[in-house]
Order: C-alpha cells, then sequence, then structure tokens
C-alpha cells in the first residue's frame, strides 16, 4: 500500500535503489522483522480503508485538492530556481526549513552542498504536501487521527536521512574511514539481527545486579507472577507504614532502581520509608493463560497482604507507576467493594484510569485489531515484550527508530552508553488474556470510568470508591499517557487530589533525581474540568517533583519507630537477595532467538 502511494508521490523521484544500505539481504531481513512487528500491532486492511476514505475524499474536493497541489508546485519550482541561481559557496535563504527540534538535518553539510540541500528542501516540502492532503480530508475524527499517525510514519521512512546515497554525513564519514563505518555498521546490523531489536545503548556497560538494580534488599516472597522486594533501611527511624511500589509490567522494576545517582527506591529510602516493591515476571509461555483478576489478586493484593503482614500494620502507602498504576487502582477498588481499607494513600505516576484520549497509540487499537487479537490469544498464549517495546518506539520513530538505524548502521557507530535506554530494551512478554481484557475494556471501550460496569476478582469496581489522599504526577511531553489523560483521570477518584505536572516525558519526567537540578513541575492549581485552566492557575517550580511527593507523604506514614533491620517475619523469610531471578531470567532478548529458531 505504502509502496504504491510512494510510486504517485513527489518523493519517487528518489531512485528506489536507495532504499536500502549496501548489504541488502541483511537490509532486507531487518526491514521485514520491522514490518512484521508494526503490522501485527495493525488490521492493515483497515488501514488500506483509511487511505481509501482519504482517495474518497480528494475526490470529492478536486478544488481544494487541486490549491494545495499548485502550493506544493510553486514552492517547488522557487526551490529549483533557488538552486540554479546558487553560486559556488554560496548559501540562501531556505524555501522551507525543518521543524523545530528537528535534529536531523542538523549537520552543516546539509545546507553547504547544494545537491543535499535540494534533497533535504525537496523532502521537507513532499512531507509538507502530504500532510496538508491528509488535513484537508473530509473523515471523521478518529479515521483522521489514523491518517496522520500512518501518514508520518511513511513520511518518517522515507527522510533522506535515513539512505547512505542521500545523506552527506554517511558519505563523509565512510570516505574518511575508508570504508571502516561502512563494515562497522554492517557488524552492527548484524548483532541486531541476532538480538532482536534496535540497539539503542552500549548493552555492554549495563548488567542487572552489577551496576542496575544494585539497592540492597531481599526478596521476601514470590508467587508464579511476582517476587517481593523488600529494601534494607538507610536511616535509623522510618515511618510506621510503609511504601509499596506497583511498577509497570510490561518492563522491569529497575527503572525506578537504576544507579545509586538516580533510583528513585534509593531516594524513598533515604527519607525515612519501609520500601517494598514488585518485581513482575516475564511471562513463560506456560504462564500464557494468566488474566486481568490473576494481575490483581496474585499481583497487587498478594503484594499488599504480605508488606502490611511484615511491617505489622494494617494500613499501608501505595504508589504505581504507568500500567501498574492501573493495576493498583483497580485492585484497591476491588477491595473497597470487598470492604477492605488497607491502604492509607494512592500515589499515581504516569497514569491513566480515564481512556477518552489515549493519544497516537489509539491508531493501532480498533476493533478490527482487537478481535484479531482475541482470536489468536483469547485462551492463552504471549505478547512479547520486543513487539510492545516496538509498536511505542514508533510512536517516535524519528527519535527511537530511525535515528538508531542511522547512527548504528549507516554511520557505524556504537550508542552512547544510557541506563534508561538499556531499561527500555529490557521488555517483559505478557500473557494474552491479560493483555487482551486491558486494551478491550481501557483502551477501546473505556469501560474502567464507568462505575460497576466491569467486574474484577468477583466483584463490581467503581473508581469513586477510592476515597484516598492521592498524588498523581503527568508529564506534559508524555507520548504514552497524554498528561491531560491523566488529569481527567483524576476525577474519578474521590479524597484529596494533589495533582502534579512534570516537564519531559513518560520515563525521564519521572526519573528525575534532584541532584542533577533539571527540568520543573508545576504544582497548586485547584482541580478545574479545563486542564489548560488548571495549568494556568499553577505555579512552576525548578528542579525535580521528588521531594515536593516526599513532603506530602511524610505527612501519612504515621509515627517514627526503629527501622527494622532483618528483612521479612517468621512467615516470609529471605528467599534471596535482591534484584532477585525474576528480574533476569527468560528475558526478553533471549524470547526472539527462541522464537527466531
Amino acid at each position: 500500500m505504502f509502496k504504491n502511494i510512494f510510486l504517485f508521490s513527489p518523493m519517487s523521484s528518489q531512485p528506489e535503489s536507495q532504499s536500502l544500505p549496501p548489504d541488502n539481504e541483511a537490509s532486507r531481513k531487518l526491514l521485514q522483522d520491522l514490518l512484521k512487528n508494526l503490522s501485527s500491532q495493525r488490521n492493515l486492511d483497515s488501514v488500506g480503508e483509511i487511505f481509501q476514505l482519504l482517495t474518497a475524499s480528494a475526490a470529492q474536493d478536486t478544488q481544494r485538492l487541486m490549491g494545495i497541489h499548485n502550493r506544493f508546485y510553486q514552492k517547488q519550482v522557487d526551490l529549483w530556481m533557488k538552486m540554479l541561481e546558487r553560486k559556488p559557496g554560496e548559501t540562501c535563504p531556505p524555501v522551507v526549513a525543518p521543524e523545530k527540534g528537528d535534529r536531523r538535518f542538523q549537520s552543516a553539510e546539509w545546507s553547504a552542498l547544494p545537491l543535499f540541500d535540494y534533497l533535504k528542501q525537496y523532502y521537507l516540502l513532499s512531507s509538507q504536501w502530504l500532510l496538508e492532503i491528509v488535513e484537508a480530508a473530509r473523515v471523521d475524527p478518529e479515521a483522521k487521527k489514523k491518517l496522520r499517525f500512518f501518514t508520518r510514519q511513511y513520511i518518517d521512512a522515507l527522510s533522506p536521512t535515513n539512505f547512505p546515497a542521500t545523506n552527506p554525513e554517511v558519505l563523509k564519514l565512510a570516505a574518511e574511514s575508508n570504508g571502516a563505518t561502512i563494515s562497522q555498521g554492517l557488524k552492527n546490523l548484524i548483532e541486531d539481527l541476532e538480538k532482536g531489536h534496535i540497539s539503542m545503548t552500549d548493552e555492554s556497560a549495563f548488567e542487572v545486579g552489577r551496576n542496575l538494580a544494585t539497592t540492597s534488599g531481599a526478596v521476601v516472597f514470590e508467587n508464579e507472577l511476582i517476587q517481593l522486594i523488600q529494601y534494607k533501611p538507610l536511616t535509623e527511624t522510618v515511618g510506621e507504614l510503609p511504601l509499596l511500589i506497583i511498577p509497570p509490567c510490561i518492563n522491569k522494576y529497575y527503572v525506578l532502581d537504576l544507579q545509586p545517582e538516580n533510583s528513585f527506591v534509593r531516594h524513598c529510602l533515604e527519607q525515612g520509608n519501609t520500601v517494598f516493591i514488585v518485581s513482575w515476571r516475564n511471562i513463560p509461555h506456560e504462564l500464557g493463560h494468566l488474566t486481568w483478576d490473576d494481575y490483581l489478586e496474585l499481583g497487587v493484593i498478594q503484594a499488599i497482604d504480605v508488606a502490611l503482614a511484615i511491617a505489622g500494620v494494617k494500613k499501608l502507602n501505595t504508589l504505581g507507576f504507568c500500567v501498574g498504576g492501573t493495576l493498583l487502582a483497580c485492585a484497591l477498588a476491588a477491595l473497597r467493594a470487598k470492604r477492605r481499607n488497607a491502604v492509607n494513600s494512592l500515589t499515581l505516576l504516569a497514569t491513566m484510569l480515564d481512556f477518552s484520549d489515549t493519544g497516537e497509540i489509539s491508531a493501532y487499537v480498533d476493533e478490527a485489531y482487537v478481535q484479531k487479537r482475541e482470536a489468536g490469544l483469547g485462551r492463552g498464549g504471549i505478547i512479547p515484550g520486543r513487539e510492545l517495546a516496538l509498536a511505542f518506539a514508533s510512536l517516535r520513530a524519528n527519535e527511537l527508530v530511525w535515528f538508531y538505524v542511522v547512527n548504528n548502521y549507516l554511520k557505524g557507530k556504537t550508542p552512547d552508553a544510557f541506563d534508561l535506554l538499556y531499561w527500555n530494551c529490557d521488555g517483559t512478554n505478557l500473557p494474552g488474556p491479560m493483555y487482551i481484557y486491558y486494551v478491550r475494556n481501557m483502551y477501546l471501550e473505556n469501560s474502567l470510568k464507568i462505575p460497576g460496569k466491569l467486574a474484577m476478582c468477583g466483584v463490581p469496581v467503581d473508581l469513586t470508591k477510592i476515597n484516598l489522599p492521592t498524588y498523581m504526577l503527568a508529564a506534559r511531553e508524555d507520548h504514552i499517557v497524554p498528561w491531560k489523560s491523566a488529569y481527567a483521570s483524576a476525577s474519578l477518584l474521590k479524597g484529596r487530589i494533589e495533582f502534579v505536572l512534570t516537564a519531559s516525558g513518560h520515563i525521564a519526567g519521572v526519573v528525575n533525581p534532584p541532584a542533577k537540578s533539571k527540568r520543573s513541575f508545576y504544582s497548586g492549581g485547584a482541580l478545574d474540568t479545563d486542564a489548560e485552566a488548571w495549568l494556568a492557575a499553577t505555579q512552576s517550580h525548578p528542579g525535580s517533583w521528588w521531594p515536593h511527593w516526599s513532603a506530602w507523604l511524610a505527612q501519612k506514614r504515621g509515627k517514627e519507630i526503629p527501622a527494622r533491620t532483618k528483612p521479612g517475619n517468621k512467615s516470609h523469610r529471605e528467599i534471596e537477595a535482591a534484584p532477585g531471578r525474576y528480574v533476569t531470567e527468560c528475558c526478553a532478548r533471549n524470547d526472539f532467538k527462541q522464537e527466531a529458531g
């Protein structure tokens, strides 16, 4: 489909032979793997129908379409004339410039060399032309959203930066190194094909348990789904009520315990909290039958019960991150329905409860996609972690896919060592029934926001029954949990809500240690029906949100007691040292090799 569009688009003047790096067989294999995984995220027939709607819409409004074409070709002529009039060594004002934040064309060669300046501007003009046609389409809002998304995917893929023959930086490096960068790039490509994912960081620089997830603690409980880790206190006294953290189950828990200087877990311990965290299992095929209720009962609720028993208290404080926050809220609603009040406070980080607007990921999730998944995995099976990781990366394809394709394979470079990106590639498999329940009832039908519509753990759930002091954090540039969706979720809960908006994205906005003095956050506005009105009434604070949250939590952890230096109790003894087996066993990288074999 996209190839047909390409042949009839202004971008088709670029030779098709330029679409693959020198080693065509290896490149073709990588491209096939990428497309196979991306296509599994969507129903290609429905995507084709959307573009047919675009064609039909254009046919009904030929005058408007001709206006778009005429503006495009006029700019083409302007660009061509400027190139013809340009003297050697001279630069001239561009006809079109990259959008703010677009780093693809930063190298001086893209402006100094006429050929590549022309290719850059021709590509940018063609991109504008396609996007303007999409915006002019008279289709329903959902179809328009998908049109924008898939057109952007197509545009990003065809950037001249992605092909060796049309990237001056790649050619320059190859000439200066006498071809060594090309050889190294092919080596990098083959290694990534073996691993099953594009390397985003120097993976040899990290190892879980050696320089990641090193905060001292012990596994004090495990079942087939989770290990529960209790950390060694770092203060002589602690609050009586412990803190239980429910991380996302799509990746490993150690995003909140990376290295000592950016470990959220360590920060919590330094503030005088007894900390427990759930380590979700990377689901093997034999556990592909697990359901959403299993994640609540065997995961969240079991962790609450064990942490309460070890601490010897009747209540604890809880924190959930991303889908971990959704699971936590569902578990609390189920417990409330059973008249259990085991929680003293709730913290939700980048969490959606109201799925009215799920951002660009909604382009993947429609009725056809969910039905296809239900037919294949409704009774069991796994969703590979690498598939989910690629889907999320595709939401920011230039930054999280094509940048590394160019850097690793065309320029022959090794990515810098970056702990967050190492974690990002360390995905976990999910059981089919659990995943399908999640995408249908939350992403597709948004049923969680309706009191009593869903039953979990044998009882109807009603989020409005969660009447707790709640701290909700959203990230302003979050492309996975749009901040206004997190804001809308706050209205579903009762109790006193402290809503805070931090800068940056889904992960970097959360993992922001105070010592770095980076970014900022907004707080203090009264909750309003309009998110922008709330933001306008807030105060901006420089630096990390961590101290702000710690001060909030300090009022909710009870009296000070001597810290317990020995993990567990008589019923829940230490099983092994943190980080435990579950965070490293059945690694997603090995899953790819097994499936490929």
